[in-house]
């Protein structure tokens, strides 16, 4: 397996050896969010980075799921339409949510490594 990158939003993503990148959202996310009770996938299609493409929503609250590069999503982890808490189970396994195809594959490598999405974490909890 490669090594994740991650986003603001607390996407991960991770490089797959066709060239698509596989994304869900992080384990600090999914904790925030308590126990999932329903996502919402994007569509099989083409978005610019910052679009919500998909939704998650918990006992908590909902929440967006963001494309965090230019590109073209190819494919939808359907099976959290009938299990949605693979999402709490498995954030990083299972429970993923799409993959897609970057417009510029090279942008992967701008974004957050594992350092420095700990450093985000860890600022946000001593706020």
């Amino acid at each position: 397996m490669s090594e994740l990158r991650f986003t603001e939003d607390h996407e991960w993503l991770r490089a797959e050896a066709d060239g698509s990148v596989t994304v869900g959202i992080t384990a600090f996310a999914q904790n925030a969010l308590g126990d999932v009770v329903f996502v919402q996938l994007p569509e099989l299609q083409a978005y610019d980075k910052g679009a919500e493409v998909a939704t998650v929503e918990s006992v908590k609250a909902a929440s967006g799921v963001y494309m965090p590069l230019d590109g073209e999503v190819l494919e939808s982890n359907v099976k959290l339409e009938d299990s949605p808490e693979q999402v709490n189970e498995d954030p990083l396994g299972e429970g993923w949510f799409f993959r897609f195809k970057p417009a510029d594959p090279e942008a992967l490598g701008k974004l957050l490594t594992q350092d420095a999405y700990d450093r985000l974490i860890k600022a946000q909890d001593d706020n």
